[in-house]
């Protein structure tokens, strides 16, 4: 029994300090670099739900299997989870100790002075004219900004030891330290943040941050359940956007006001002019302009003389000339009975072109701006399926209902701005105006200044650690033997010098550290020479 718990133990202890070591911190970090690639490559269900439909469509045999793998939710899979954690504890791991190391190295004193500092990479030496005392303390003011021990030895001379570049070690330990925590404020950005997309009407429409519903997408963290958002509302006052001759984008902005806090209970709206990339930041939240369209109004007149108008947001198909696609859906007004009102549903789709260009029939849009809004519509007449309970995207219609004969197709033609179609039944559909709208991102993230942070002290950490040089150096003071008791007092000075890290750079330093306290002419060591010269050779 005893010898089964030894060989347990022995086991969770190498384990451990396999996990804990460097090498697997780096292994691990490749490896999350690595498993994040399917989630740029591949589309996900949190950020963009029509395209992984739409991969399965494409791809119907290989879609399951990377559904099975959890591709298509690669930084929520447990996979992912796995490889974070483990890295996080293997950072951890091996940083508690090391740091604990630095702590030990950094209270010892500067090691003693070698017997032979001829030996060492650096050295020089020369006879100065003065005593033991004078040179030690020319030496001390020289080396002010070095950590130095100064030690008398029994021959009478003395020495002092001197080191450089402990905030090395100090840059490293930060760098990791930094990557930890720059890991702790993503995993709380997942979990304590939100990221919601909602499309306004630029004509007075207002949106307030009350609830998920008023989203039309919503991703919430897995700590949100929706029922404590940030309270703030926004205005939608105006769209002001400028092309070049190209359709190419100048700029667009959003003329907007907004209340939040004390403004919510009073009232009060306060203007801003929404850009791309320069976000509105209030109640803890940023307010983005991340798109934006057209919304072309329909009324449709039934032959009992009721009228229905609405405006609903088409969905861009191209940038660059804002061709749009979407669906405008109608009930029949004044019908109590459900089958009948049921399948005499009207859906307006097609394509809008804010400038249209034909060919043939065919519709296409030359450039982005409203000078000849035109738009190809099918109307469709049927079930439209709203009542089905299953969800509907605003920008087309079942197909489903098509491909069961519930909803066909009664009108196809090209409307320009105020021009009418009539069906065979007598209800006229009115083609009578075009708005903009725009896509605004609400985020929410408690951790991006944490984040942010963590991110600038990785920098200033691996800089630290590639552009400080540890270095050692040691001063030897000796009474010149062959020196005449009456004449003055004459030392011997022997320096040397070790840099601990192979960078380039430190035989200049030492160098110029030996002119100011030799001279000039003091007397390097071969030895020394030809490191300088294999130093400026790899520099």
């Amino acid at each position: 029994m005893r010898a089964h718990l030894l060989a347990a133990w022995a086991f969770l202890r190498n384990t451990w300090r396999g996990l804990t070591s460097m090498r697997t911190a780096l292994v691990l970090l490749f490896m999350l670099a690595m498993a994040a690639l399917p989630g740029a490559l591949i589309p996900q269900r949190e950020t963009n739900q029509r395209e992984v439909d739409r991969y399965f469509r494409d791809y119907p045999e290989l879609a399951p299997i990377l559904d099975k793998l959890e591709l298509f939710n690669v930084f929520g899979s447990v996979w992912f989870a796995s490889i974070y954690v483990l890295l996080f504890i293997s950072l951890v791991g091996c940083l508690l100790p090391r740091s604990w190391d630095y702590y030990k190295q950094f209270r010892q004193k500067p090691v003693r002075t070698p017997r032979n500092l001829a030996r060492l990479p650096h050295h020089a030496t020369k006879t100065l004219d003065g005593s033991v005392d004078d040179v030690m303390a020319a030496t001390r003011k020289r080396l002010k900004r070095w950590r130095t021990v100064e030690r008398a030895e029994a021959d009478g001379s003395k020495s002092i030891s001197a080191e450089r570049g402990y905030l090395r070690e100090v840059g490293n330990l930060v760098f990791h330290f930094a990557l930890v925590g720059l890991l702790v404020g993503m995993a709380g950005g997942k979990l304590y943040g939100y990221e919601g997309q909602v499309i306004v009407m630029a004509n007075g429409s207002s949106f307030c941050n009350s609830g998920t519903y008023n989203y039309d997408t919503f991703r919430a963290g897995l700590s949100v359940d929706g029922t404590s958002l940030s309270p703030f509302c926004v205005r939608v006052d105006d769209f002001d956007v400028q092309y070049q001759d190209s359709g190419q984008v100048k700029h667009y902005k959003v003329g907007m006001h907004y209340q939040a806090g004390e403004n919510l209970e009073n009232n009060v709206w306060k203007p801003y002019t929404l850009e791309v990339n320069d976000p509105l930041r209030l109640a803890g939240d940023r307010v983005y302009l991340t798109g934006n369209g057209y919304a072309p109004r329909f009324t449709v007149t039934w032959p009992d003389g009721d009228q229905r108008t609405s405006l609903v947001q088409w969905q861009p198909m191209s940038p660059q000339t804002m061709l749009s696609q979407g669906a405008t859906k109608f009930d029949p007004p004044g019908v109590t009975d459900e089958k009948v009102r049921r399948n005499n549903q009207l859906a307006i789709t097609g394509l809008f072109a804010p400038t249209a260009s034909f060919d043939g029939k065919v519709l296409s849009s030359r450039f982005p701006d409203l000078i000849d809004p035109t738009a190809a519509v099918d109307v469709l007449k049927g079930d439209l399926g709203l009542d089905s309970g299953r969800g509907q995207s605003i920008f087309g219609v079942d197909q489903s209902m098509v491909e069961q004969g519930r909803l066909n197709r009664v009108a196809r033609e090209n409307l320009r701005l105020g021009e009418t179609l009539t069906l065979d039944d007598g209800t006229k559909i009115k083609f009578d105006g075009v708005e903009r709208w725009a896509n605004l991102q609400v985020s929410h993230d408690p951790f991006q200044k944490p984040v942010l942070g963590f991110a600038l002290a990785i920098i200033f950490g691996i800089s630290a650690s590639l552009i400080i040089k540890r270095r050692r150096i040691w001063v030897r003071a000796v009474p010149d033997p062959e020196a005449d008791e009456s004449d003055s007092p004459r030392t011997v000075v022997e320096i040397g010098g070790l840099a601990r890290t192979d960078q380039a750079g430190y035989g200049e330093e030492f160098t110029k550290l030996a002119a100011d306290l030799l001279g000039a002419d003091a007397d390097h060591s071969p030895t020394s020479r030809a490191s300088d010269a294999a130093r400026e050779r790899k520099s």
